[in-house]
């Protein structure tokens, strides 16, 4: 599996986004903080609840320089059908890749052998095309967006406040730890 602190490997693919079909490759990715949210397949069942609750942070992601990356193995043009037929999938603004190719879910490890499906799995990436975490659920466990979000904060922070770290539950505004000697054995 893709590993946290690894880069993100180079690809091409393309997206429906906004009406339109957008070519997008590791380029695109680099000098701001992604998410790839890879889901197994289009027109199923909890798929289109966890893009939905996406779809409901994305103006707050957008706002903490996050793009997001909806990944699964269907095309753009599965994509674009399920956008114009849900009206759940028809609130998404941010990019639904198509990699028919499985050139995305084998970069991050995440295509079920056999199956032509990736796995249920978010990773998040830094400016600099790193991975700072990854969460990968079973088929019937939906994942949270709101969670996503709080990660999301927590890497920004870490990253923009070297020697700091982010407890348990931290959330944005709670205290953070300085990890020292005279912190072992005190927590």
């Amino acid at each position: 599996m893709a590993k946290v602190n690894t880069p993100i490997k180079p690809f091409k693919a393309t997206a429906y986004r906004n009406g339109q079909f957008v070519d997008i490759t590791e380029k695109d990715v680099l000098g701001k903080w992604a998410v790839f949210f890879f889901y197994p397949a289009d027109f199923t069942f909890v798929c289109p609840t966890e893009l939905g609750d996406v779809a409901d942070k994305y103006e707050e992601l957008q706002k903490l320089g996050v793009e997001v990356f909806s990944v699964s193995t269907d095309t753009h043009f599965t994509h674009k059908a399920w956008h114009d037929t849900s009206d759940t999938i028809g609130k998404i603004k941010y990019y639904m890749v198509g990699d028919q190719t499985f050139q995305l879910a084998n970069n991050f490890d995440v295509l079920r052998e056999g199956q032509g499906l990736a796995d249920r799995a978010t990773f998040i990436v830094d400016p600099q095309g790193v991975i700072q975490a990854v969460e990968i659920t079973a088929e019937g466990i939906g994942r949270d967006a709101e969670d996503l979000l709080r990660k999301i904060k927590a890497a920004q922070y870490v990253a923009a406040h070297p020697g700091e770290v982010c407890p348990a539950k931290w959330k944005e505004g709670d205290k953070t730890l300085a990890p020292s000697l005279d912190l072992v054995g005190k927590i």
